[in-house]
């Protein structure tokens, strides 16, 4: 319920509902205010339902509003010193001592105005500083008021009226009139034109003319004989207008607060709008710089290229269908539009591309004969058109996404090269990026041969072996290999059939040539004849079995004796002397060691 204390309030004579409680005040927010009055004030409390006055002391408060039965808004009226708030109602009045304190105004002090001077028309957005704004209830330029926003207790913006000559600014609040502050009115010259381009136009309309002169601040019209024209204020001395539809010969004018200018001819002409097809390529860096072809019909009298809003750096007409443009800097995509005397044609798409930059590539390194696979990381990589090996082009380039490319490295001699990347946008280079690595080449693999079931350790020698990554018994992987150094090699050789197997290096250069490694069972005795002798030795015994032919030891016990290999099958080893008994004769090949036979010596009878 809102209530206006601008008359007193009516006498309440009803009797009062035995019912109703007297109203309390527990406290008013804010707690004081400017002596002025004027100050909205919040009351809180109970009992406020049908409330019919607020009192500050002894004054009526000038309007409230019951909000609730706890709460009430109330305009402070004017006063002075430390009152009680009071509420009441039908009920009665509430009797709680809360209070409210005026306190005097200051008198505003304006410091400033910004800017200190504006057209005669009016319409400057004036700010001004200085300190005791709050509660302002009036600006004025000289005598004449002005509409205002109250930003803060220091800051005041304001809409200058019209006027003439130098006034003085002053802020008018419940304290006071402020000291003034001058502004000065200055008299707008009469705008210039001095020329329009293009000067001619199809009569439908729609050309973008700039227009250039003096004296263009504030223009309120241009106009294309007497049309009105859409436009945009550039500065003081240029404006961009779009030509509205006309015919003939007419006169281009601009008005502001100052005046009209003076005319300068427009001729609308019935040539044809140009028409755009294509435009190749249709993207480039952001730097400008690209030459794009454009085709389409009606070319031949082109008198502006755009790039959006931006005129191409250059162009060059080719023909009624065609004519090369060079791109000026730019971002994102924009819209190419030419224009001639027929007016301005359709635009096509063009789209600026940030430079591309690689951040990896991997993996970094492989074989001198190229052929692998890479994968390239940056950003900006869409439309990538080459990737460079040194100067070297890449096989193939897959563009994956703005942010990989897969690429297929080129063949090349040892070494590290830079990887560049060429798109629309530009290139990037990761210095000495890729390192090109030379086969491994074998020698030789020593010993030559071992037994099937593997377990034993060869070395292989050669060139380029450092960065092994694999040794292989024809297709079996090596149990364990070991890189002695860039010539050297050690492996365990895995189990493997017997005969002949290649055995090969694998590096991120490649795969070595082979070198030839076998694979022997172990000697098999099936007979020894004679199977007897003598202890004191000397004599011989052949050797019947299987896989003799690499024997390198002939053992009768554990003693070694000289041996002859006649065939892969028969061997004749000499008998040494021993003592009296059986004694076991072992068969050793890098195959491994035969099971023993038995051989006996027999001592001579006595005599």
């Amino acid at each position: 319920m809102a209530v206006n204390r601008s008359v007193p309030p009516p006498t309440i004579t009803a009797v009062l509902p035995l019912a109703a409680a007297t109203p309390t005040v527990t406290s008013v927010s804010p707690t004081s205010g400017s002596t002025a009055g004027g100050t909205q004030v919040t009351v809180t409390g109970t009992g406020f339902t049908g409330a019919t006055g607020v009192r500050f002391g002894a004054t009526h408060a000038p309007s409230f509003t019951v909000n609730s039965d706890t709460q009430i808004t109330a305009t402070a009226p004017v006063g002075s010193g430390t009152v009680q708030v009071t509420v009441t109602t039908p009920a009665g009045t509430s009797n709680q001592f809360v209070t409210f304190t005026y306190v005097t105004a200051p008198v505003p002090v304006l410091s400033s105005v910004s800017p200190n001077s504006g057209p005669a028309s009016g319409g400057t957005v004036v700010t001004l500083s200085g300190s005791g704004f709050s509660g302002a209830s009036a600006v004025r330029f000289g005598g004449v008021s002005a509409a205002f926003t109250v930003v803060s207790g220091s800051q005041i913006t304001a809409t200058a009226p019209a006027g003439s000559g130098t006034v003085q600014v002053t802020v008018t609040t419940p304290g006071g009139t402020s000291n003034g502050v001058s502004f000065t009115y200055v008299s707008a010259p009469v705008p210039v034109l001095s020329s329009v381009s293009p000067n001619s136009g199809p009569a439908s309309g729609g050309t973008v003319v700039t227009l250039s002169g003096s004296g263009f601040s504030g223009a309120t019209a241009v106009r294309f004989g007497g049309v009105s024209a859409a436009f945009t204020v550039v500065s003081g001395s240029q404006i961009t207008a779009t030509a509205p539809p006309g015919s003939g010969t007419v006169q281009v004018t601009v008005t502001t607060p100052g005046g009209t200018s003076n005319g300068v001819s427009f001729t609308y002409i019935s040539t044809p709008v140009p028409v755009l097809t294509s435009a190749t390529p249709n993207s480039g860096p952001a730097t400008g710089g690209t030459t794009v072809t454009l085709t389409g019909t009606g070319l031949a009298a082109t008198t502006a290229v755009r790039f959006g809003a931006t005129p191409a750096t250059s162009f060059t007409v080719v023909s009624d269908t065609h004519l090369t443009a060079v791109a000026p800097a730019g971002t994102g995509t924009v819209q190419i539009t030419v224009t001639t005397p027929g007016g301005t044609s359709n635009g096509l798409s063009y789209t600026y591309l940030g430079a591309p930059t690689l951040s990896g590539i991997s993996p970094n390194q492989g074989s001198t004969s190229g052929g692998n696979t890479v994968t390239l990381t940056g950003t900006n990589l869409t439309g990538a058109t080459s990737v460079l090996f040194g100067a070297t082009p890449a096989t193939s380039v897959t563009v994956v996404s703005p942010t990989q490319i897969t690429a297929v490295v080129p063949a090349a001699t040892a070494g590290p090269v830079d990887v560049t990347v060429i798109t629309p946008g530009g290139t990037s280079t990761l210095p000495k990026a890729y390192f090109y690595v030379s086969p491994p080449v074998l020698l030789g693999v020593a010993p030559l041969s071992g037994p099937l079931a593997g377990g034993n350790t060869v070395t292989l020698t050669g060139t380029h072996l450092i960065e092994a990554t694999a040794v292989r018994f024809g297709a079996t992987a090596a149990t364990s290999f070991t890189v002695v150094s860039d010539t050297q090699i050690t492996a365990v050789v895995p189990a493997g059939a017997a005969g002949p197997v290649q055995v090969t290096v694998t590096t991120v250069g490649g795969t070595s040539n082979p070198v030839s490694y076998t694979y022997l069972a172990a000697p098999i005795v099936t007979t020894l004849v004679p199977n007897q002798g003598p202890t004191s030795g000397g004599s011989t015994v052949t050797l019947t079995g299987t896989n003799f032919a690499q024997t390198t030891t002939v053992l009768f016990g554990a003693v070694p004796t000289g041996f002859t290999v006649v065939s892969d099958t028969h061997l004749v080893a000499d008998v040494p002397a021993g003592v009296a008994g059986p004694v076991a004769i072992t068969v050793t090949s890098p195959g491994g060691t035969s099971a023993p036979t038995t051989y006996t010596r027999v001592a001579s009878p006595g005599i």
